[in-house]
């Protein structure tokens, strides 16, 4: 192993990023491994020149039975005057002992510490950044999920963290969450996401400075991702009005955080500590009459004007589904009208007084036949009657015939 191979992998290691004490230690473990595992070695290198020295650990005995391990007293007084029986000399080697076996062993050695080293030097960068936003170019996919070059290693964006609305295409430049970083076989492998809460978290805190600087708290996130997104913040210093500092001036701040997901719609909504005001924020735009807490069912009973039952609702029930995702309440929506017809009382039925039935009279067969008897002889009078009146009647006729007679005589 000559000088100049160790300065060029001191200077790979530069471009690679790792630190120069890394570098020292990887050689060392190298030439260790070269020489073999029984042997005692140190090694000392010196990275800022390249140079490197190998000494062999030999312990001082009366009478050497392993020349491996050990050396006589009489030779090792001769390097050390003051030198002690037991004591471990180290006894400098020269590189040139490896051998080409042994050279190409440390060689082999070393390019695979490099890369070991790489991969833990990019696991430990990218495990302190579990949860910020990182920016990626799409290389390739894979089964669906889309490889994104970060630079010294690459990230997973899998179909389940990708935003549905959102076509990704090689070549694209995308903000992503990290959401995890774990070992493998090949390296640290990285887990991205655009479809987690945790983005819109970040994106406000790097949109609007009141945010990251403390001055505007971030309460709750619900998301349903490339459709919706609720926000709630609150102030944490007096006479700042949150929902404006993440708003800002004619929609900005909000606009671009919208147009970076992709025109994902984002509602701010003011945070308080009283439940029933925090559910009616909840459920914006639509106004709320009245919202009575069950704290025993966990549940929010809200009365809606009628003609805002269905914007309070949401397509699909987005809208209150949400709402019950970022305040905890289970969220029962009414409408003013309903409710109103179960509260008040049904007016009493009118009472109709029938006139008295008259009871019927219930005669014997004896009595019924006399009855049409009765009848019978009435009727038989009153056409005698009637007959009588019409023999009158011709009578009188016949009389004040005979009379004009005479007169016209």
């Amino acid at each position: 192993m000559n000088r100049e191979l160790v300065t060029g992998l001191a200077q790979l290691s530069a471009e690679k990023g790792l630190p120069k004490e890394v570098v020292g230690d990887i050689i060392a473990r190298a030439l260790k491994r070269a020489y073999g595992a029984e042997e005692n070695i140190d090694v000392k290198v010196d990275i800022q020149t390249g140079a490197f020295k190998v000494y062999l650990l030999k312990t001082v005995v009366e009478k050497v039975e392993d020349p491996k391990s050990q050396i006589q007293l009489s030779s090792a007084l001769r390097i050390k005057p003051d030198v002690q029986l037991g004591e471990v000399l180290p006894m400098e080697e020269s590189a040139a002992a490896l051998g080409r076996i042994g050279a190409q062993t440390a060689k082999q050695v070393i390019q695979q510490s490099l890369r070991e080293a790489e991969r833990e030097q990019v696991f430990a960068e990218y495990a302190d950044r579990e949860g910020d936003i990182i920016n990626g170019q799409i290389d390739h996919f894979e089964a669906g999920s889309a490889i994104i070059e970060l630079g010294k290693a690459k990230a997973i964006l899998p179909r389940t963290e990708q935003a549905p609305h959102e076509r990704y295409f090689v070549g694209q430049h995308r903000k992503v969450l990290v959401l995890e970083v774990r070992r493998s076989i090949h390296g640290p492998q990285i887990i991205v996401s655009r479809a987690h809460r945790g983005l819109v978290k970040r994106l406000f805190e790097l949109e609007v400075p009141e945010i990251y600087h403390g001055q505007v708290e971030i309460m709750g996130i619900a998301r349903e991702a490339g459709s919706r997104t609720k926000i709630a913040v609150r102030s944490r210093q007096p006479g700042l009005d949150p929902v404006g500092a993440c708003v800002g001036q004619r929609g900005l701040r909000v606009q671009a955080i919208s147009n970076e997901l992709g025109g994902e719609r984002v509602e701010v909504i003011q945070y308080d500590d009283d439940s029933q005001k925090y559910v009616a924020n909840a459920l914006s735009p639509s106004p709320v009459i009245r919202v009575d807490i069950v704290p025993e069912e966990k549940t929010a009973y809200v009365v809606v004007p009628d003609r805002y039952l269905s914007l309070a609702i949401g397509k699909e029930g987005q809208n209150a589904r949400l709402a019950a995702k970022i305040t905890g309440w289970r969220i029962d929506i009414r409408s003013e009208s309903e409710v109103r017809a179960e509260t008040e009382p049904e007016p009493e039925p009118e009472i109709v007084v029938l006139e008295e039935a008259v009871e019927p009279v219930t005669t014997t067969a004896e009595e019924d036949e006399a009855a049409i008897r009765d009848d019978l002889v009435a009727e038989v009078e009153m056409e005698s009657a009637m007959a009588d009146e019409d023999e009158l009647e011709e009578e009188d006729r016949a009389l004040l015939g005979g009379k004009k007679k005479k007169k016209d005589r």
